[in-house]
């Protein structure tokens, strides 16, 4: 496993400690899980935004239901009986 530096905040560097000290987590575990969350809701910010804008166009959001129920249909393909 490689290595980096980064340089953070002291008194996020205490939080990180006092996180580690309580849950017995290394502050590595601590970091990647943190920034693991971050990222989820980053994607799924923009996401919400896209979604957003897709709305405000009624022509599109129309593309896009058709094609939600279209799908939808697959859900009745009869695979499940096969299990």
């Amino acid at each position: 496993m490689s290595s980096s530096s980064v340089r953070i905040y002291d008194k996020t560097y205490k939080i990180l400690n006092e996180i580690a000290g309580q849950t017995g987590k290394s502050k590595q575990e601590i970091l990647d899980k943190a920034i693991e969350e971050y990222r989820r809701k980053e994607f799924i910010m923009e996401a919400n935004k896209a979604y957003a804008v897709l709305r405000n166009n009624s022509e599109k959001w129309q593309e896009e239901t058709k094609e939600r129920e279209e799908w939808d249909a697959t859900l009745e393909d009869g695979l499940e009986d096969e299990q």
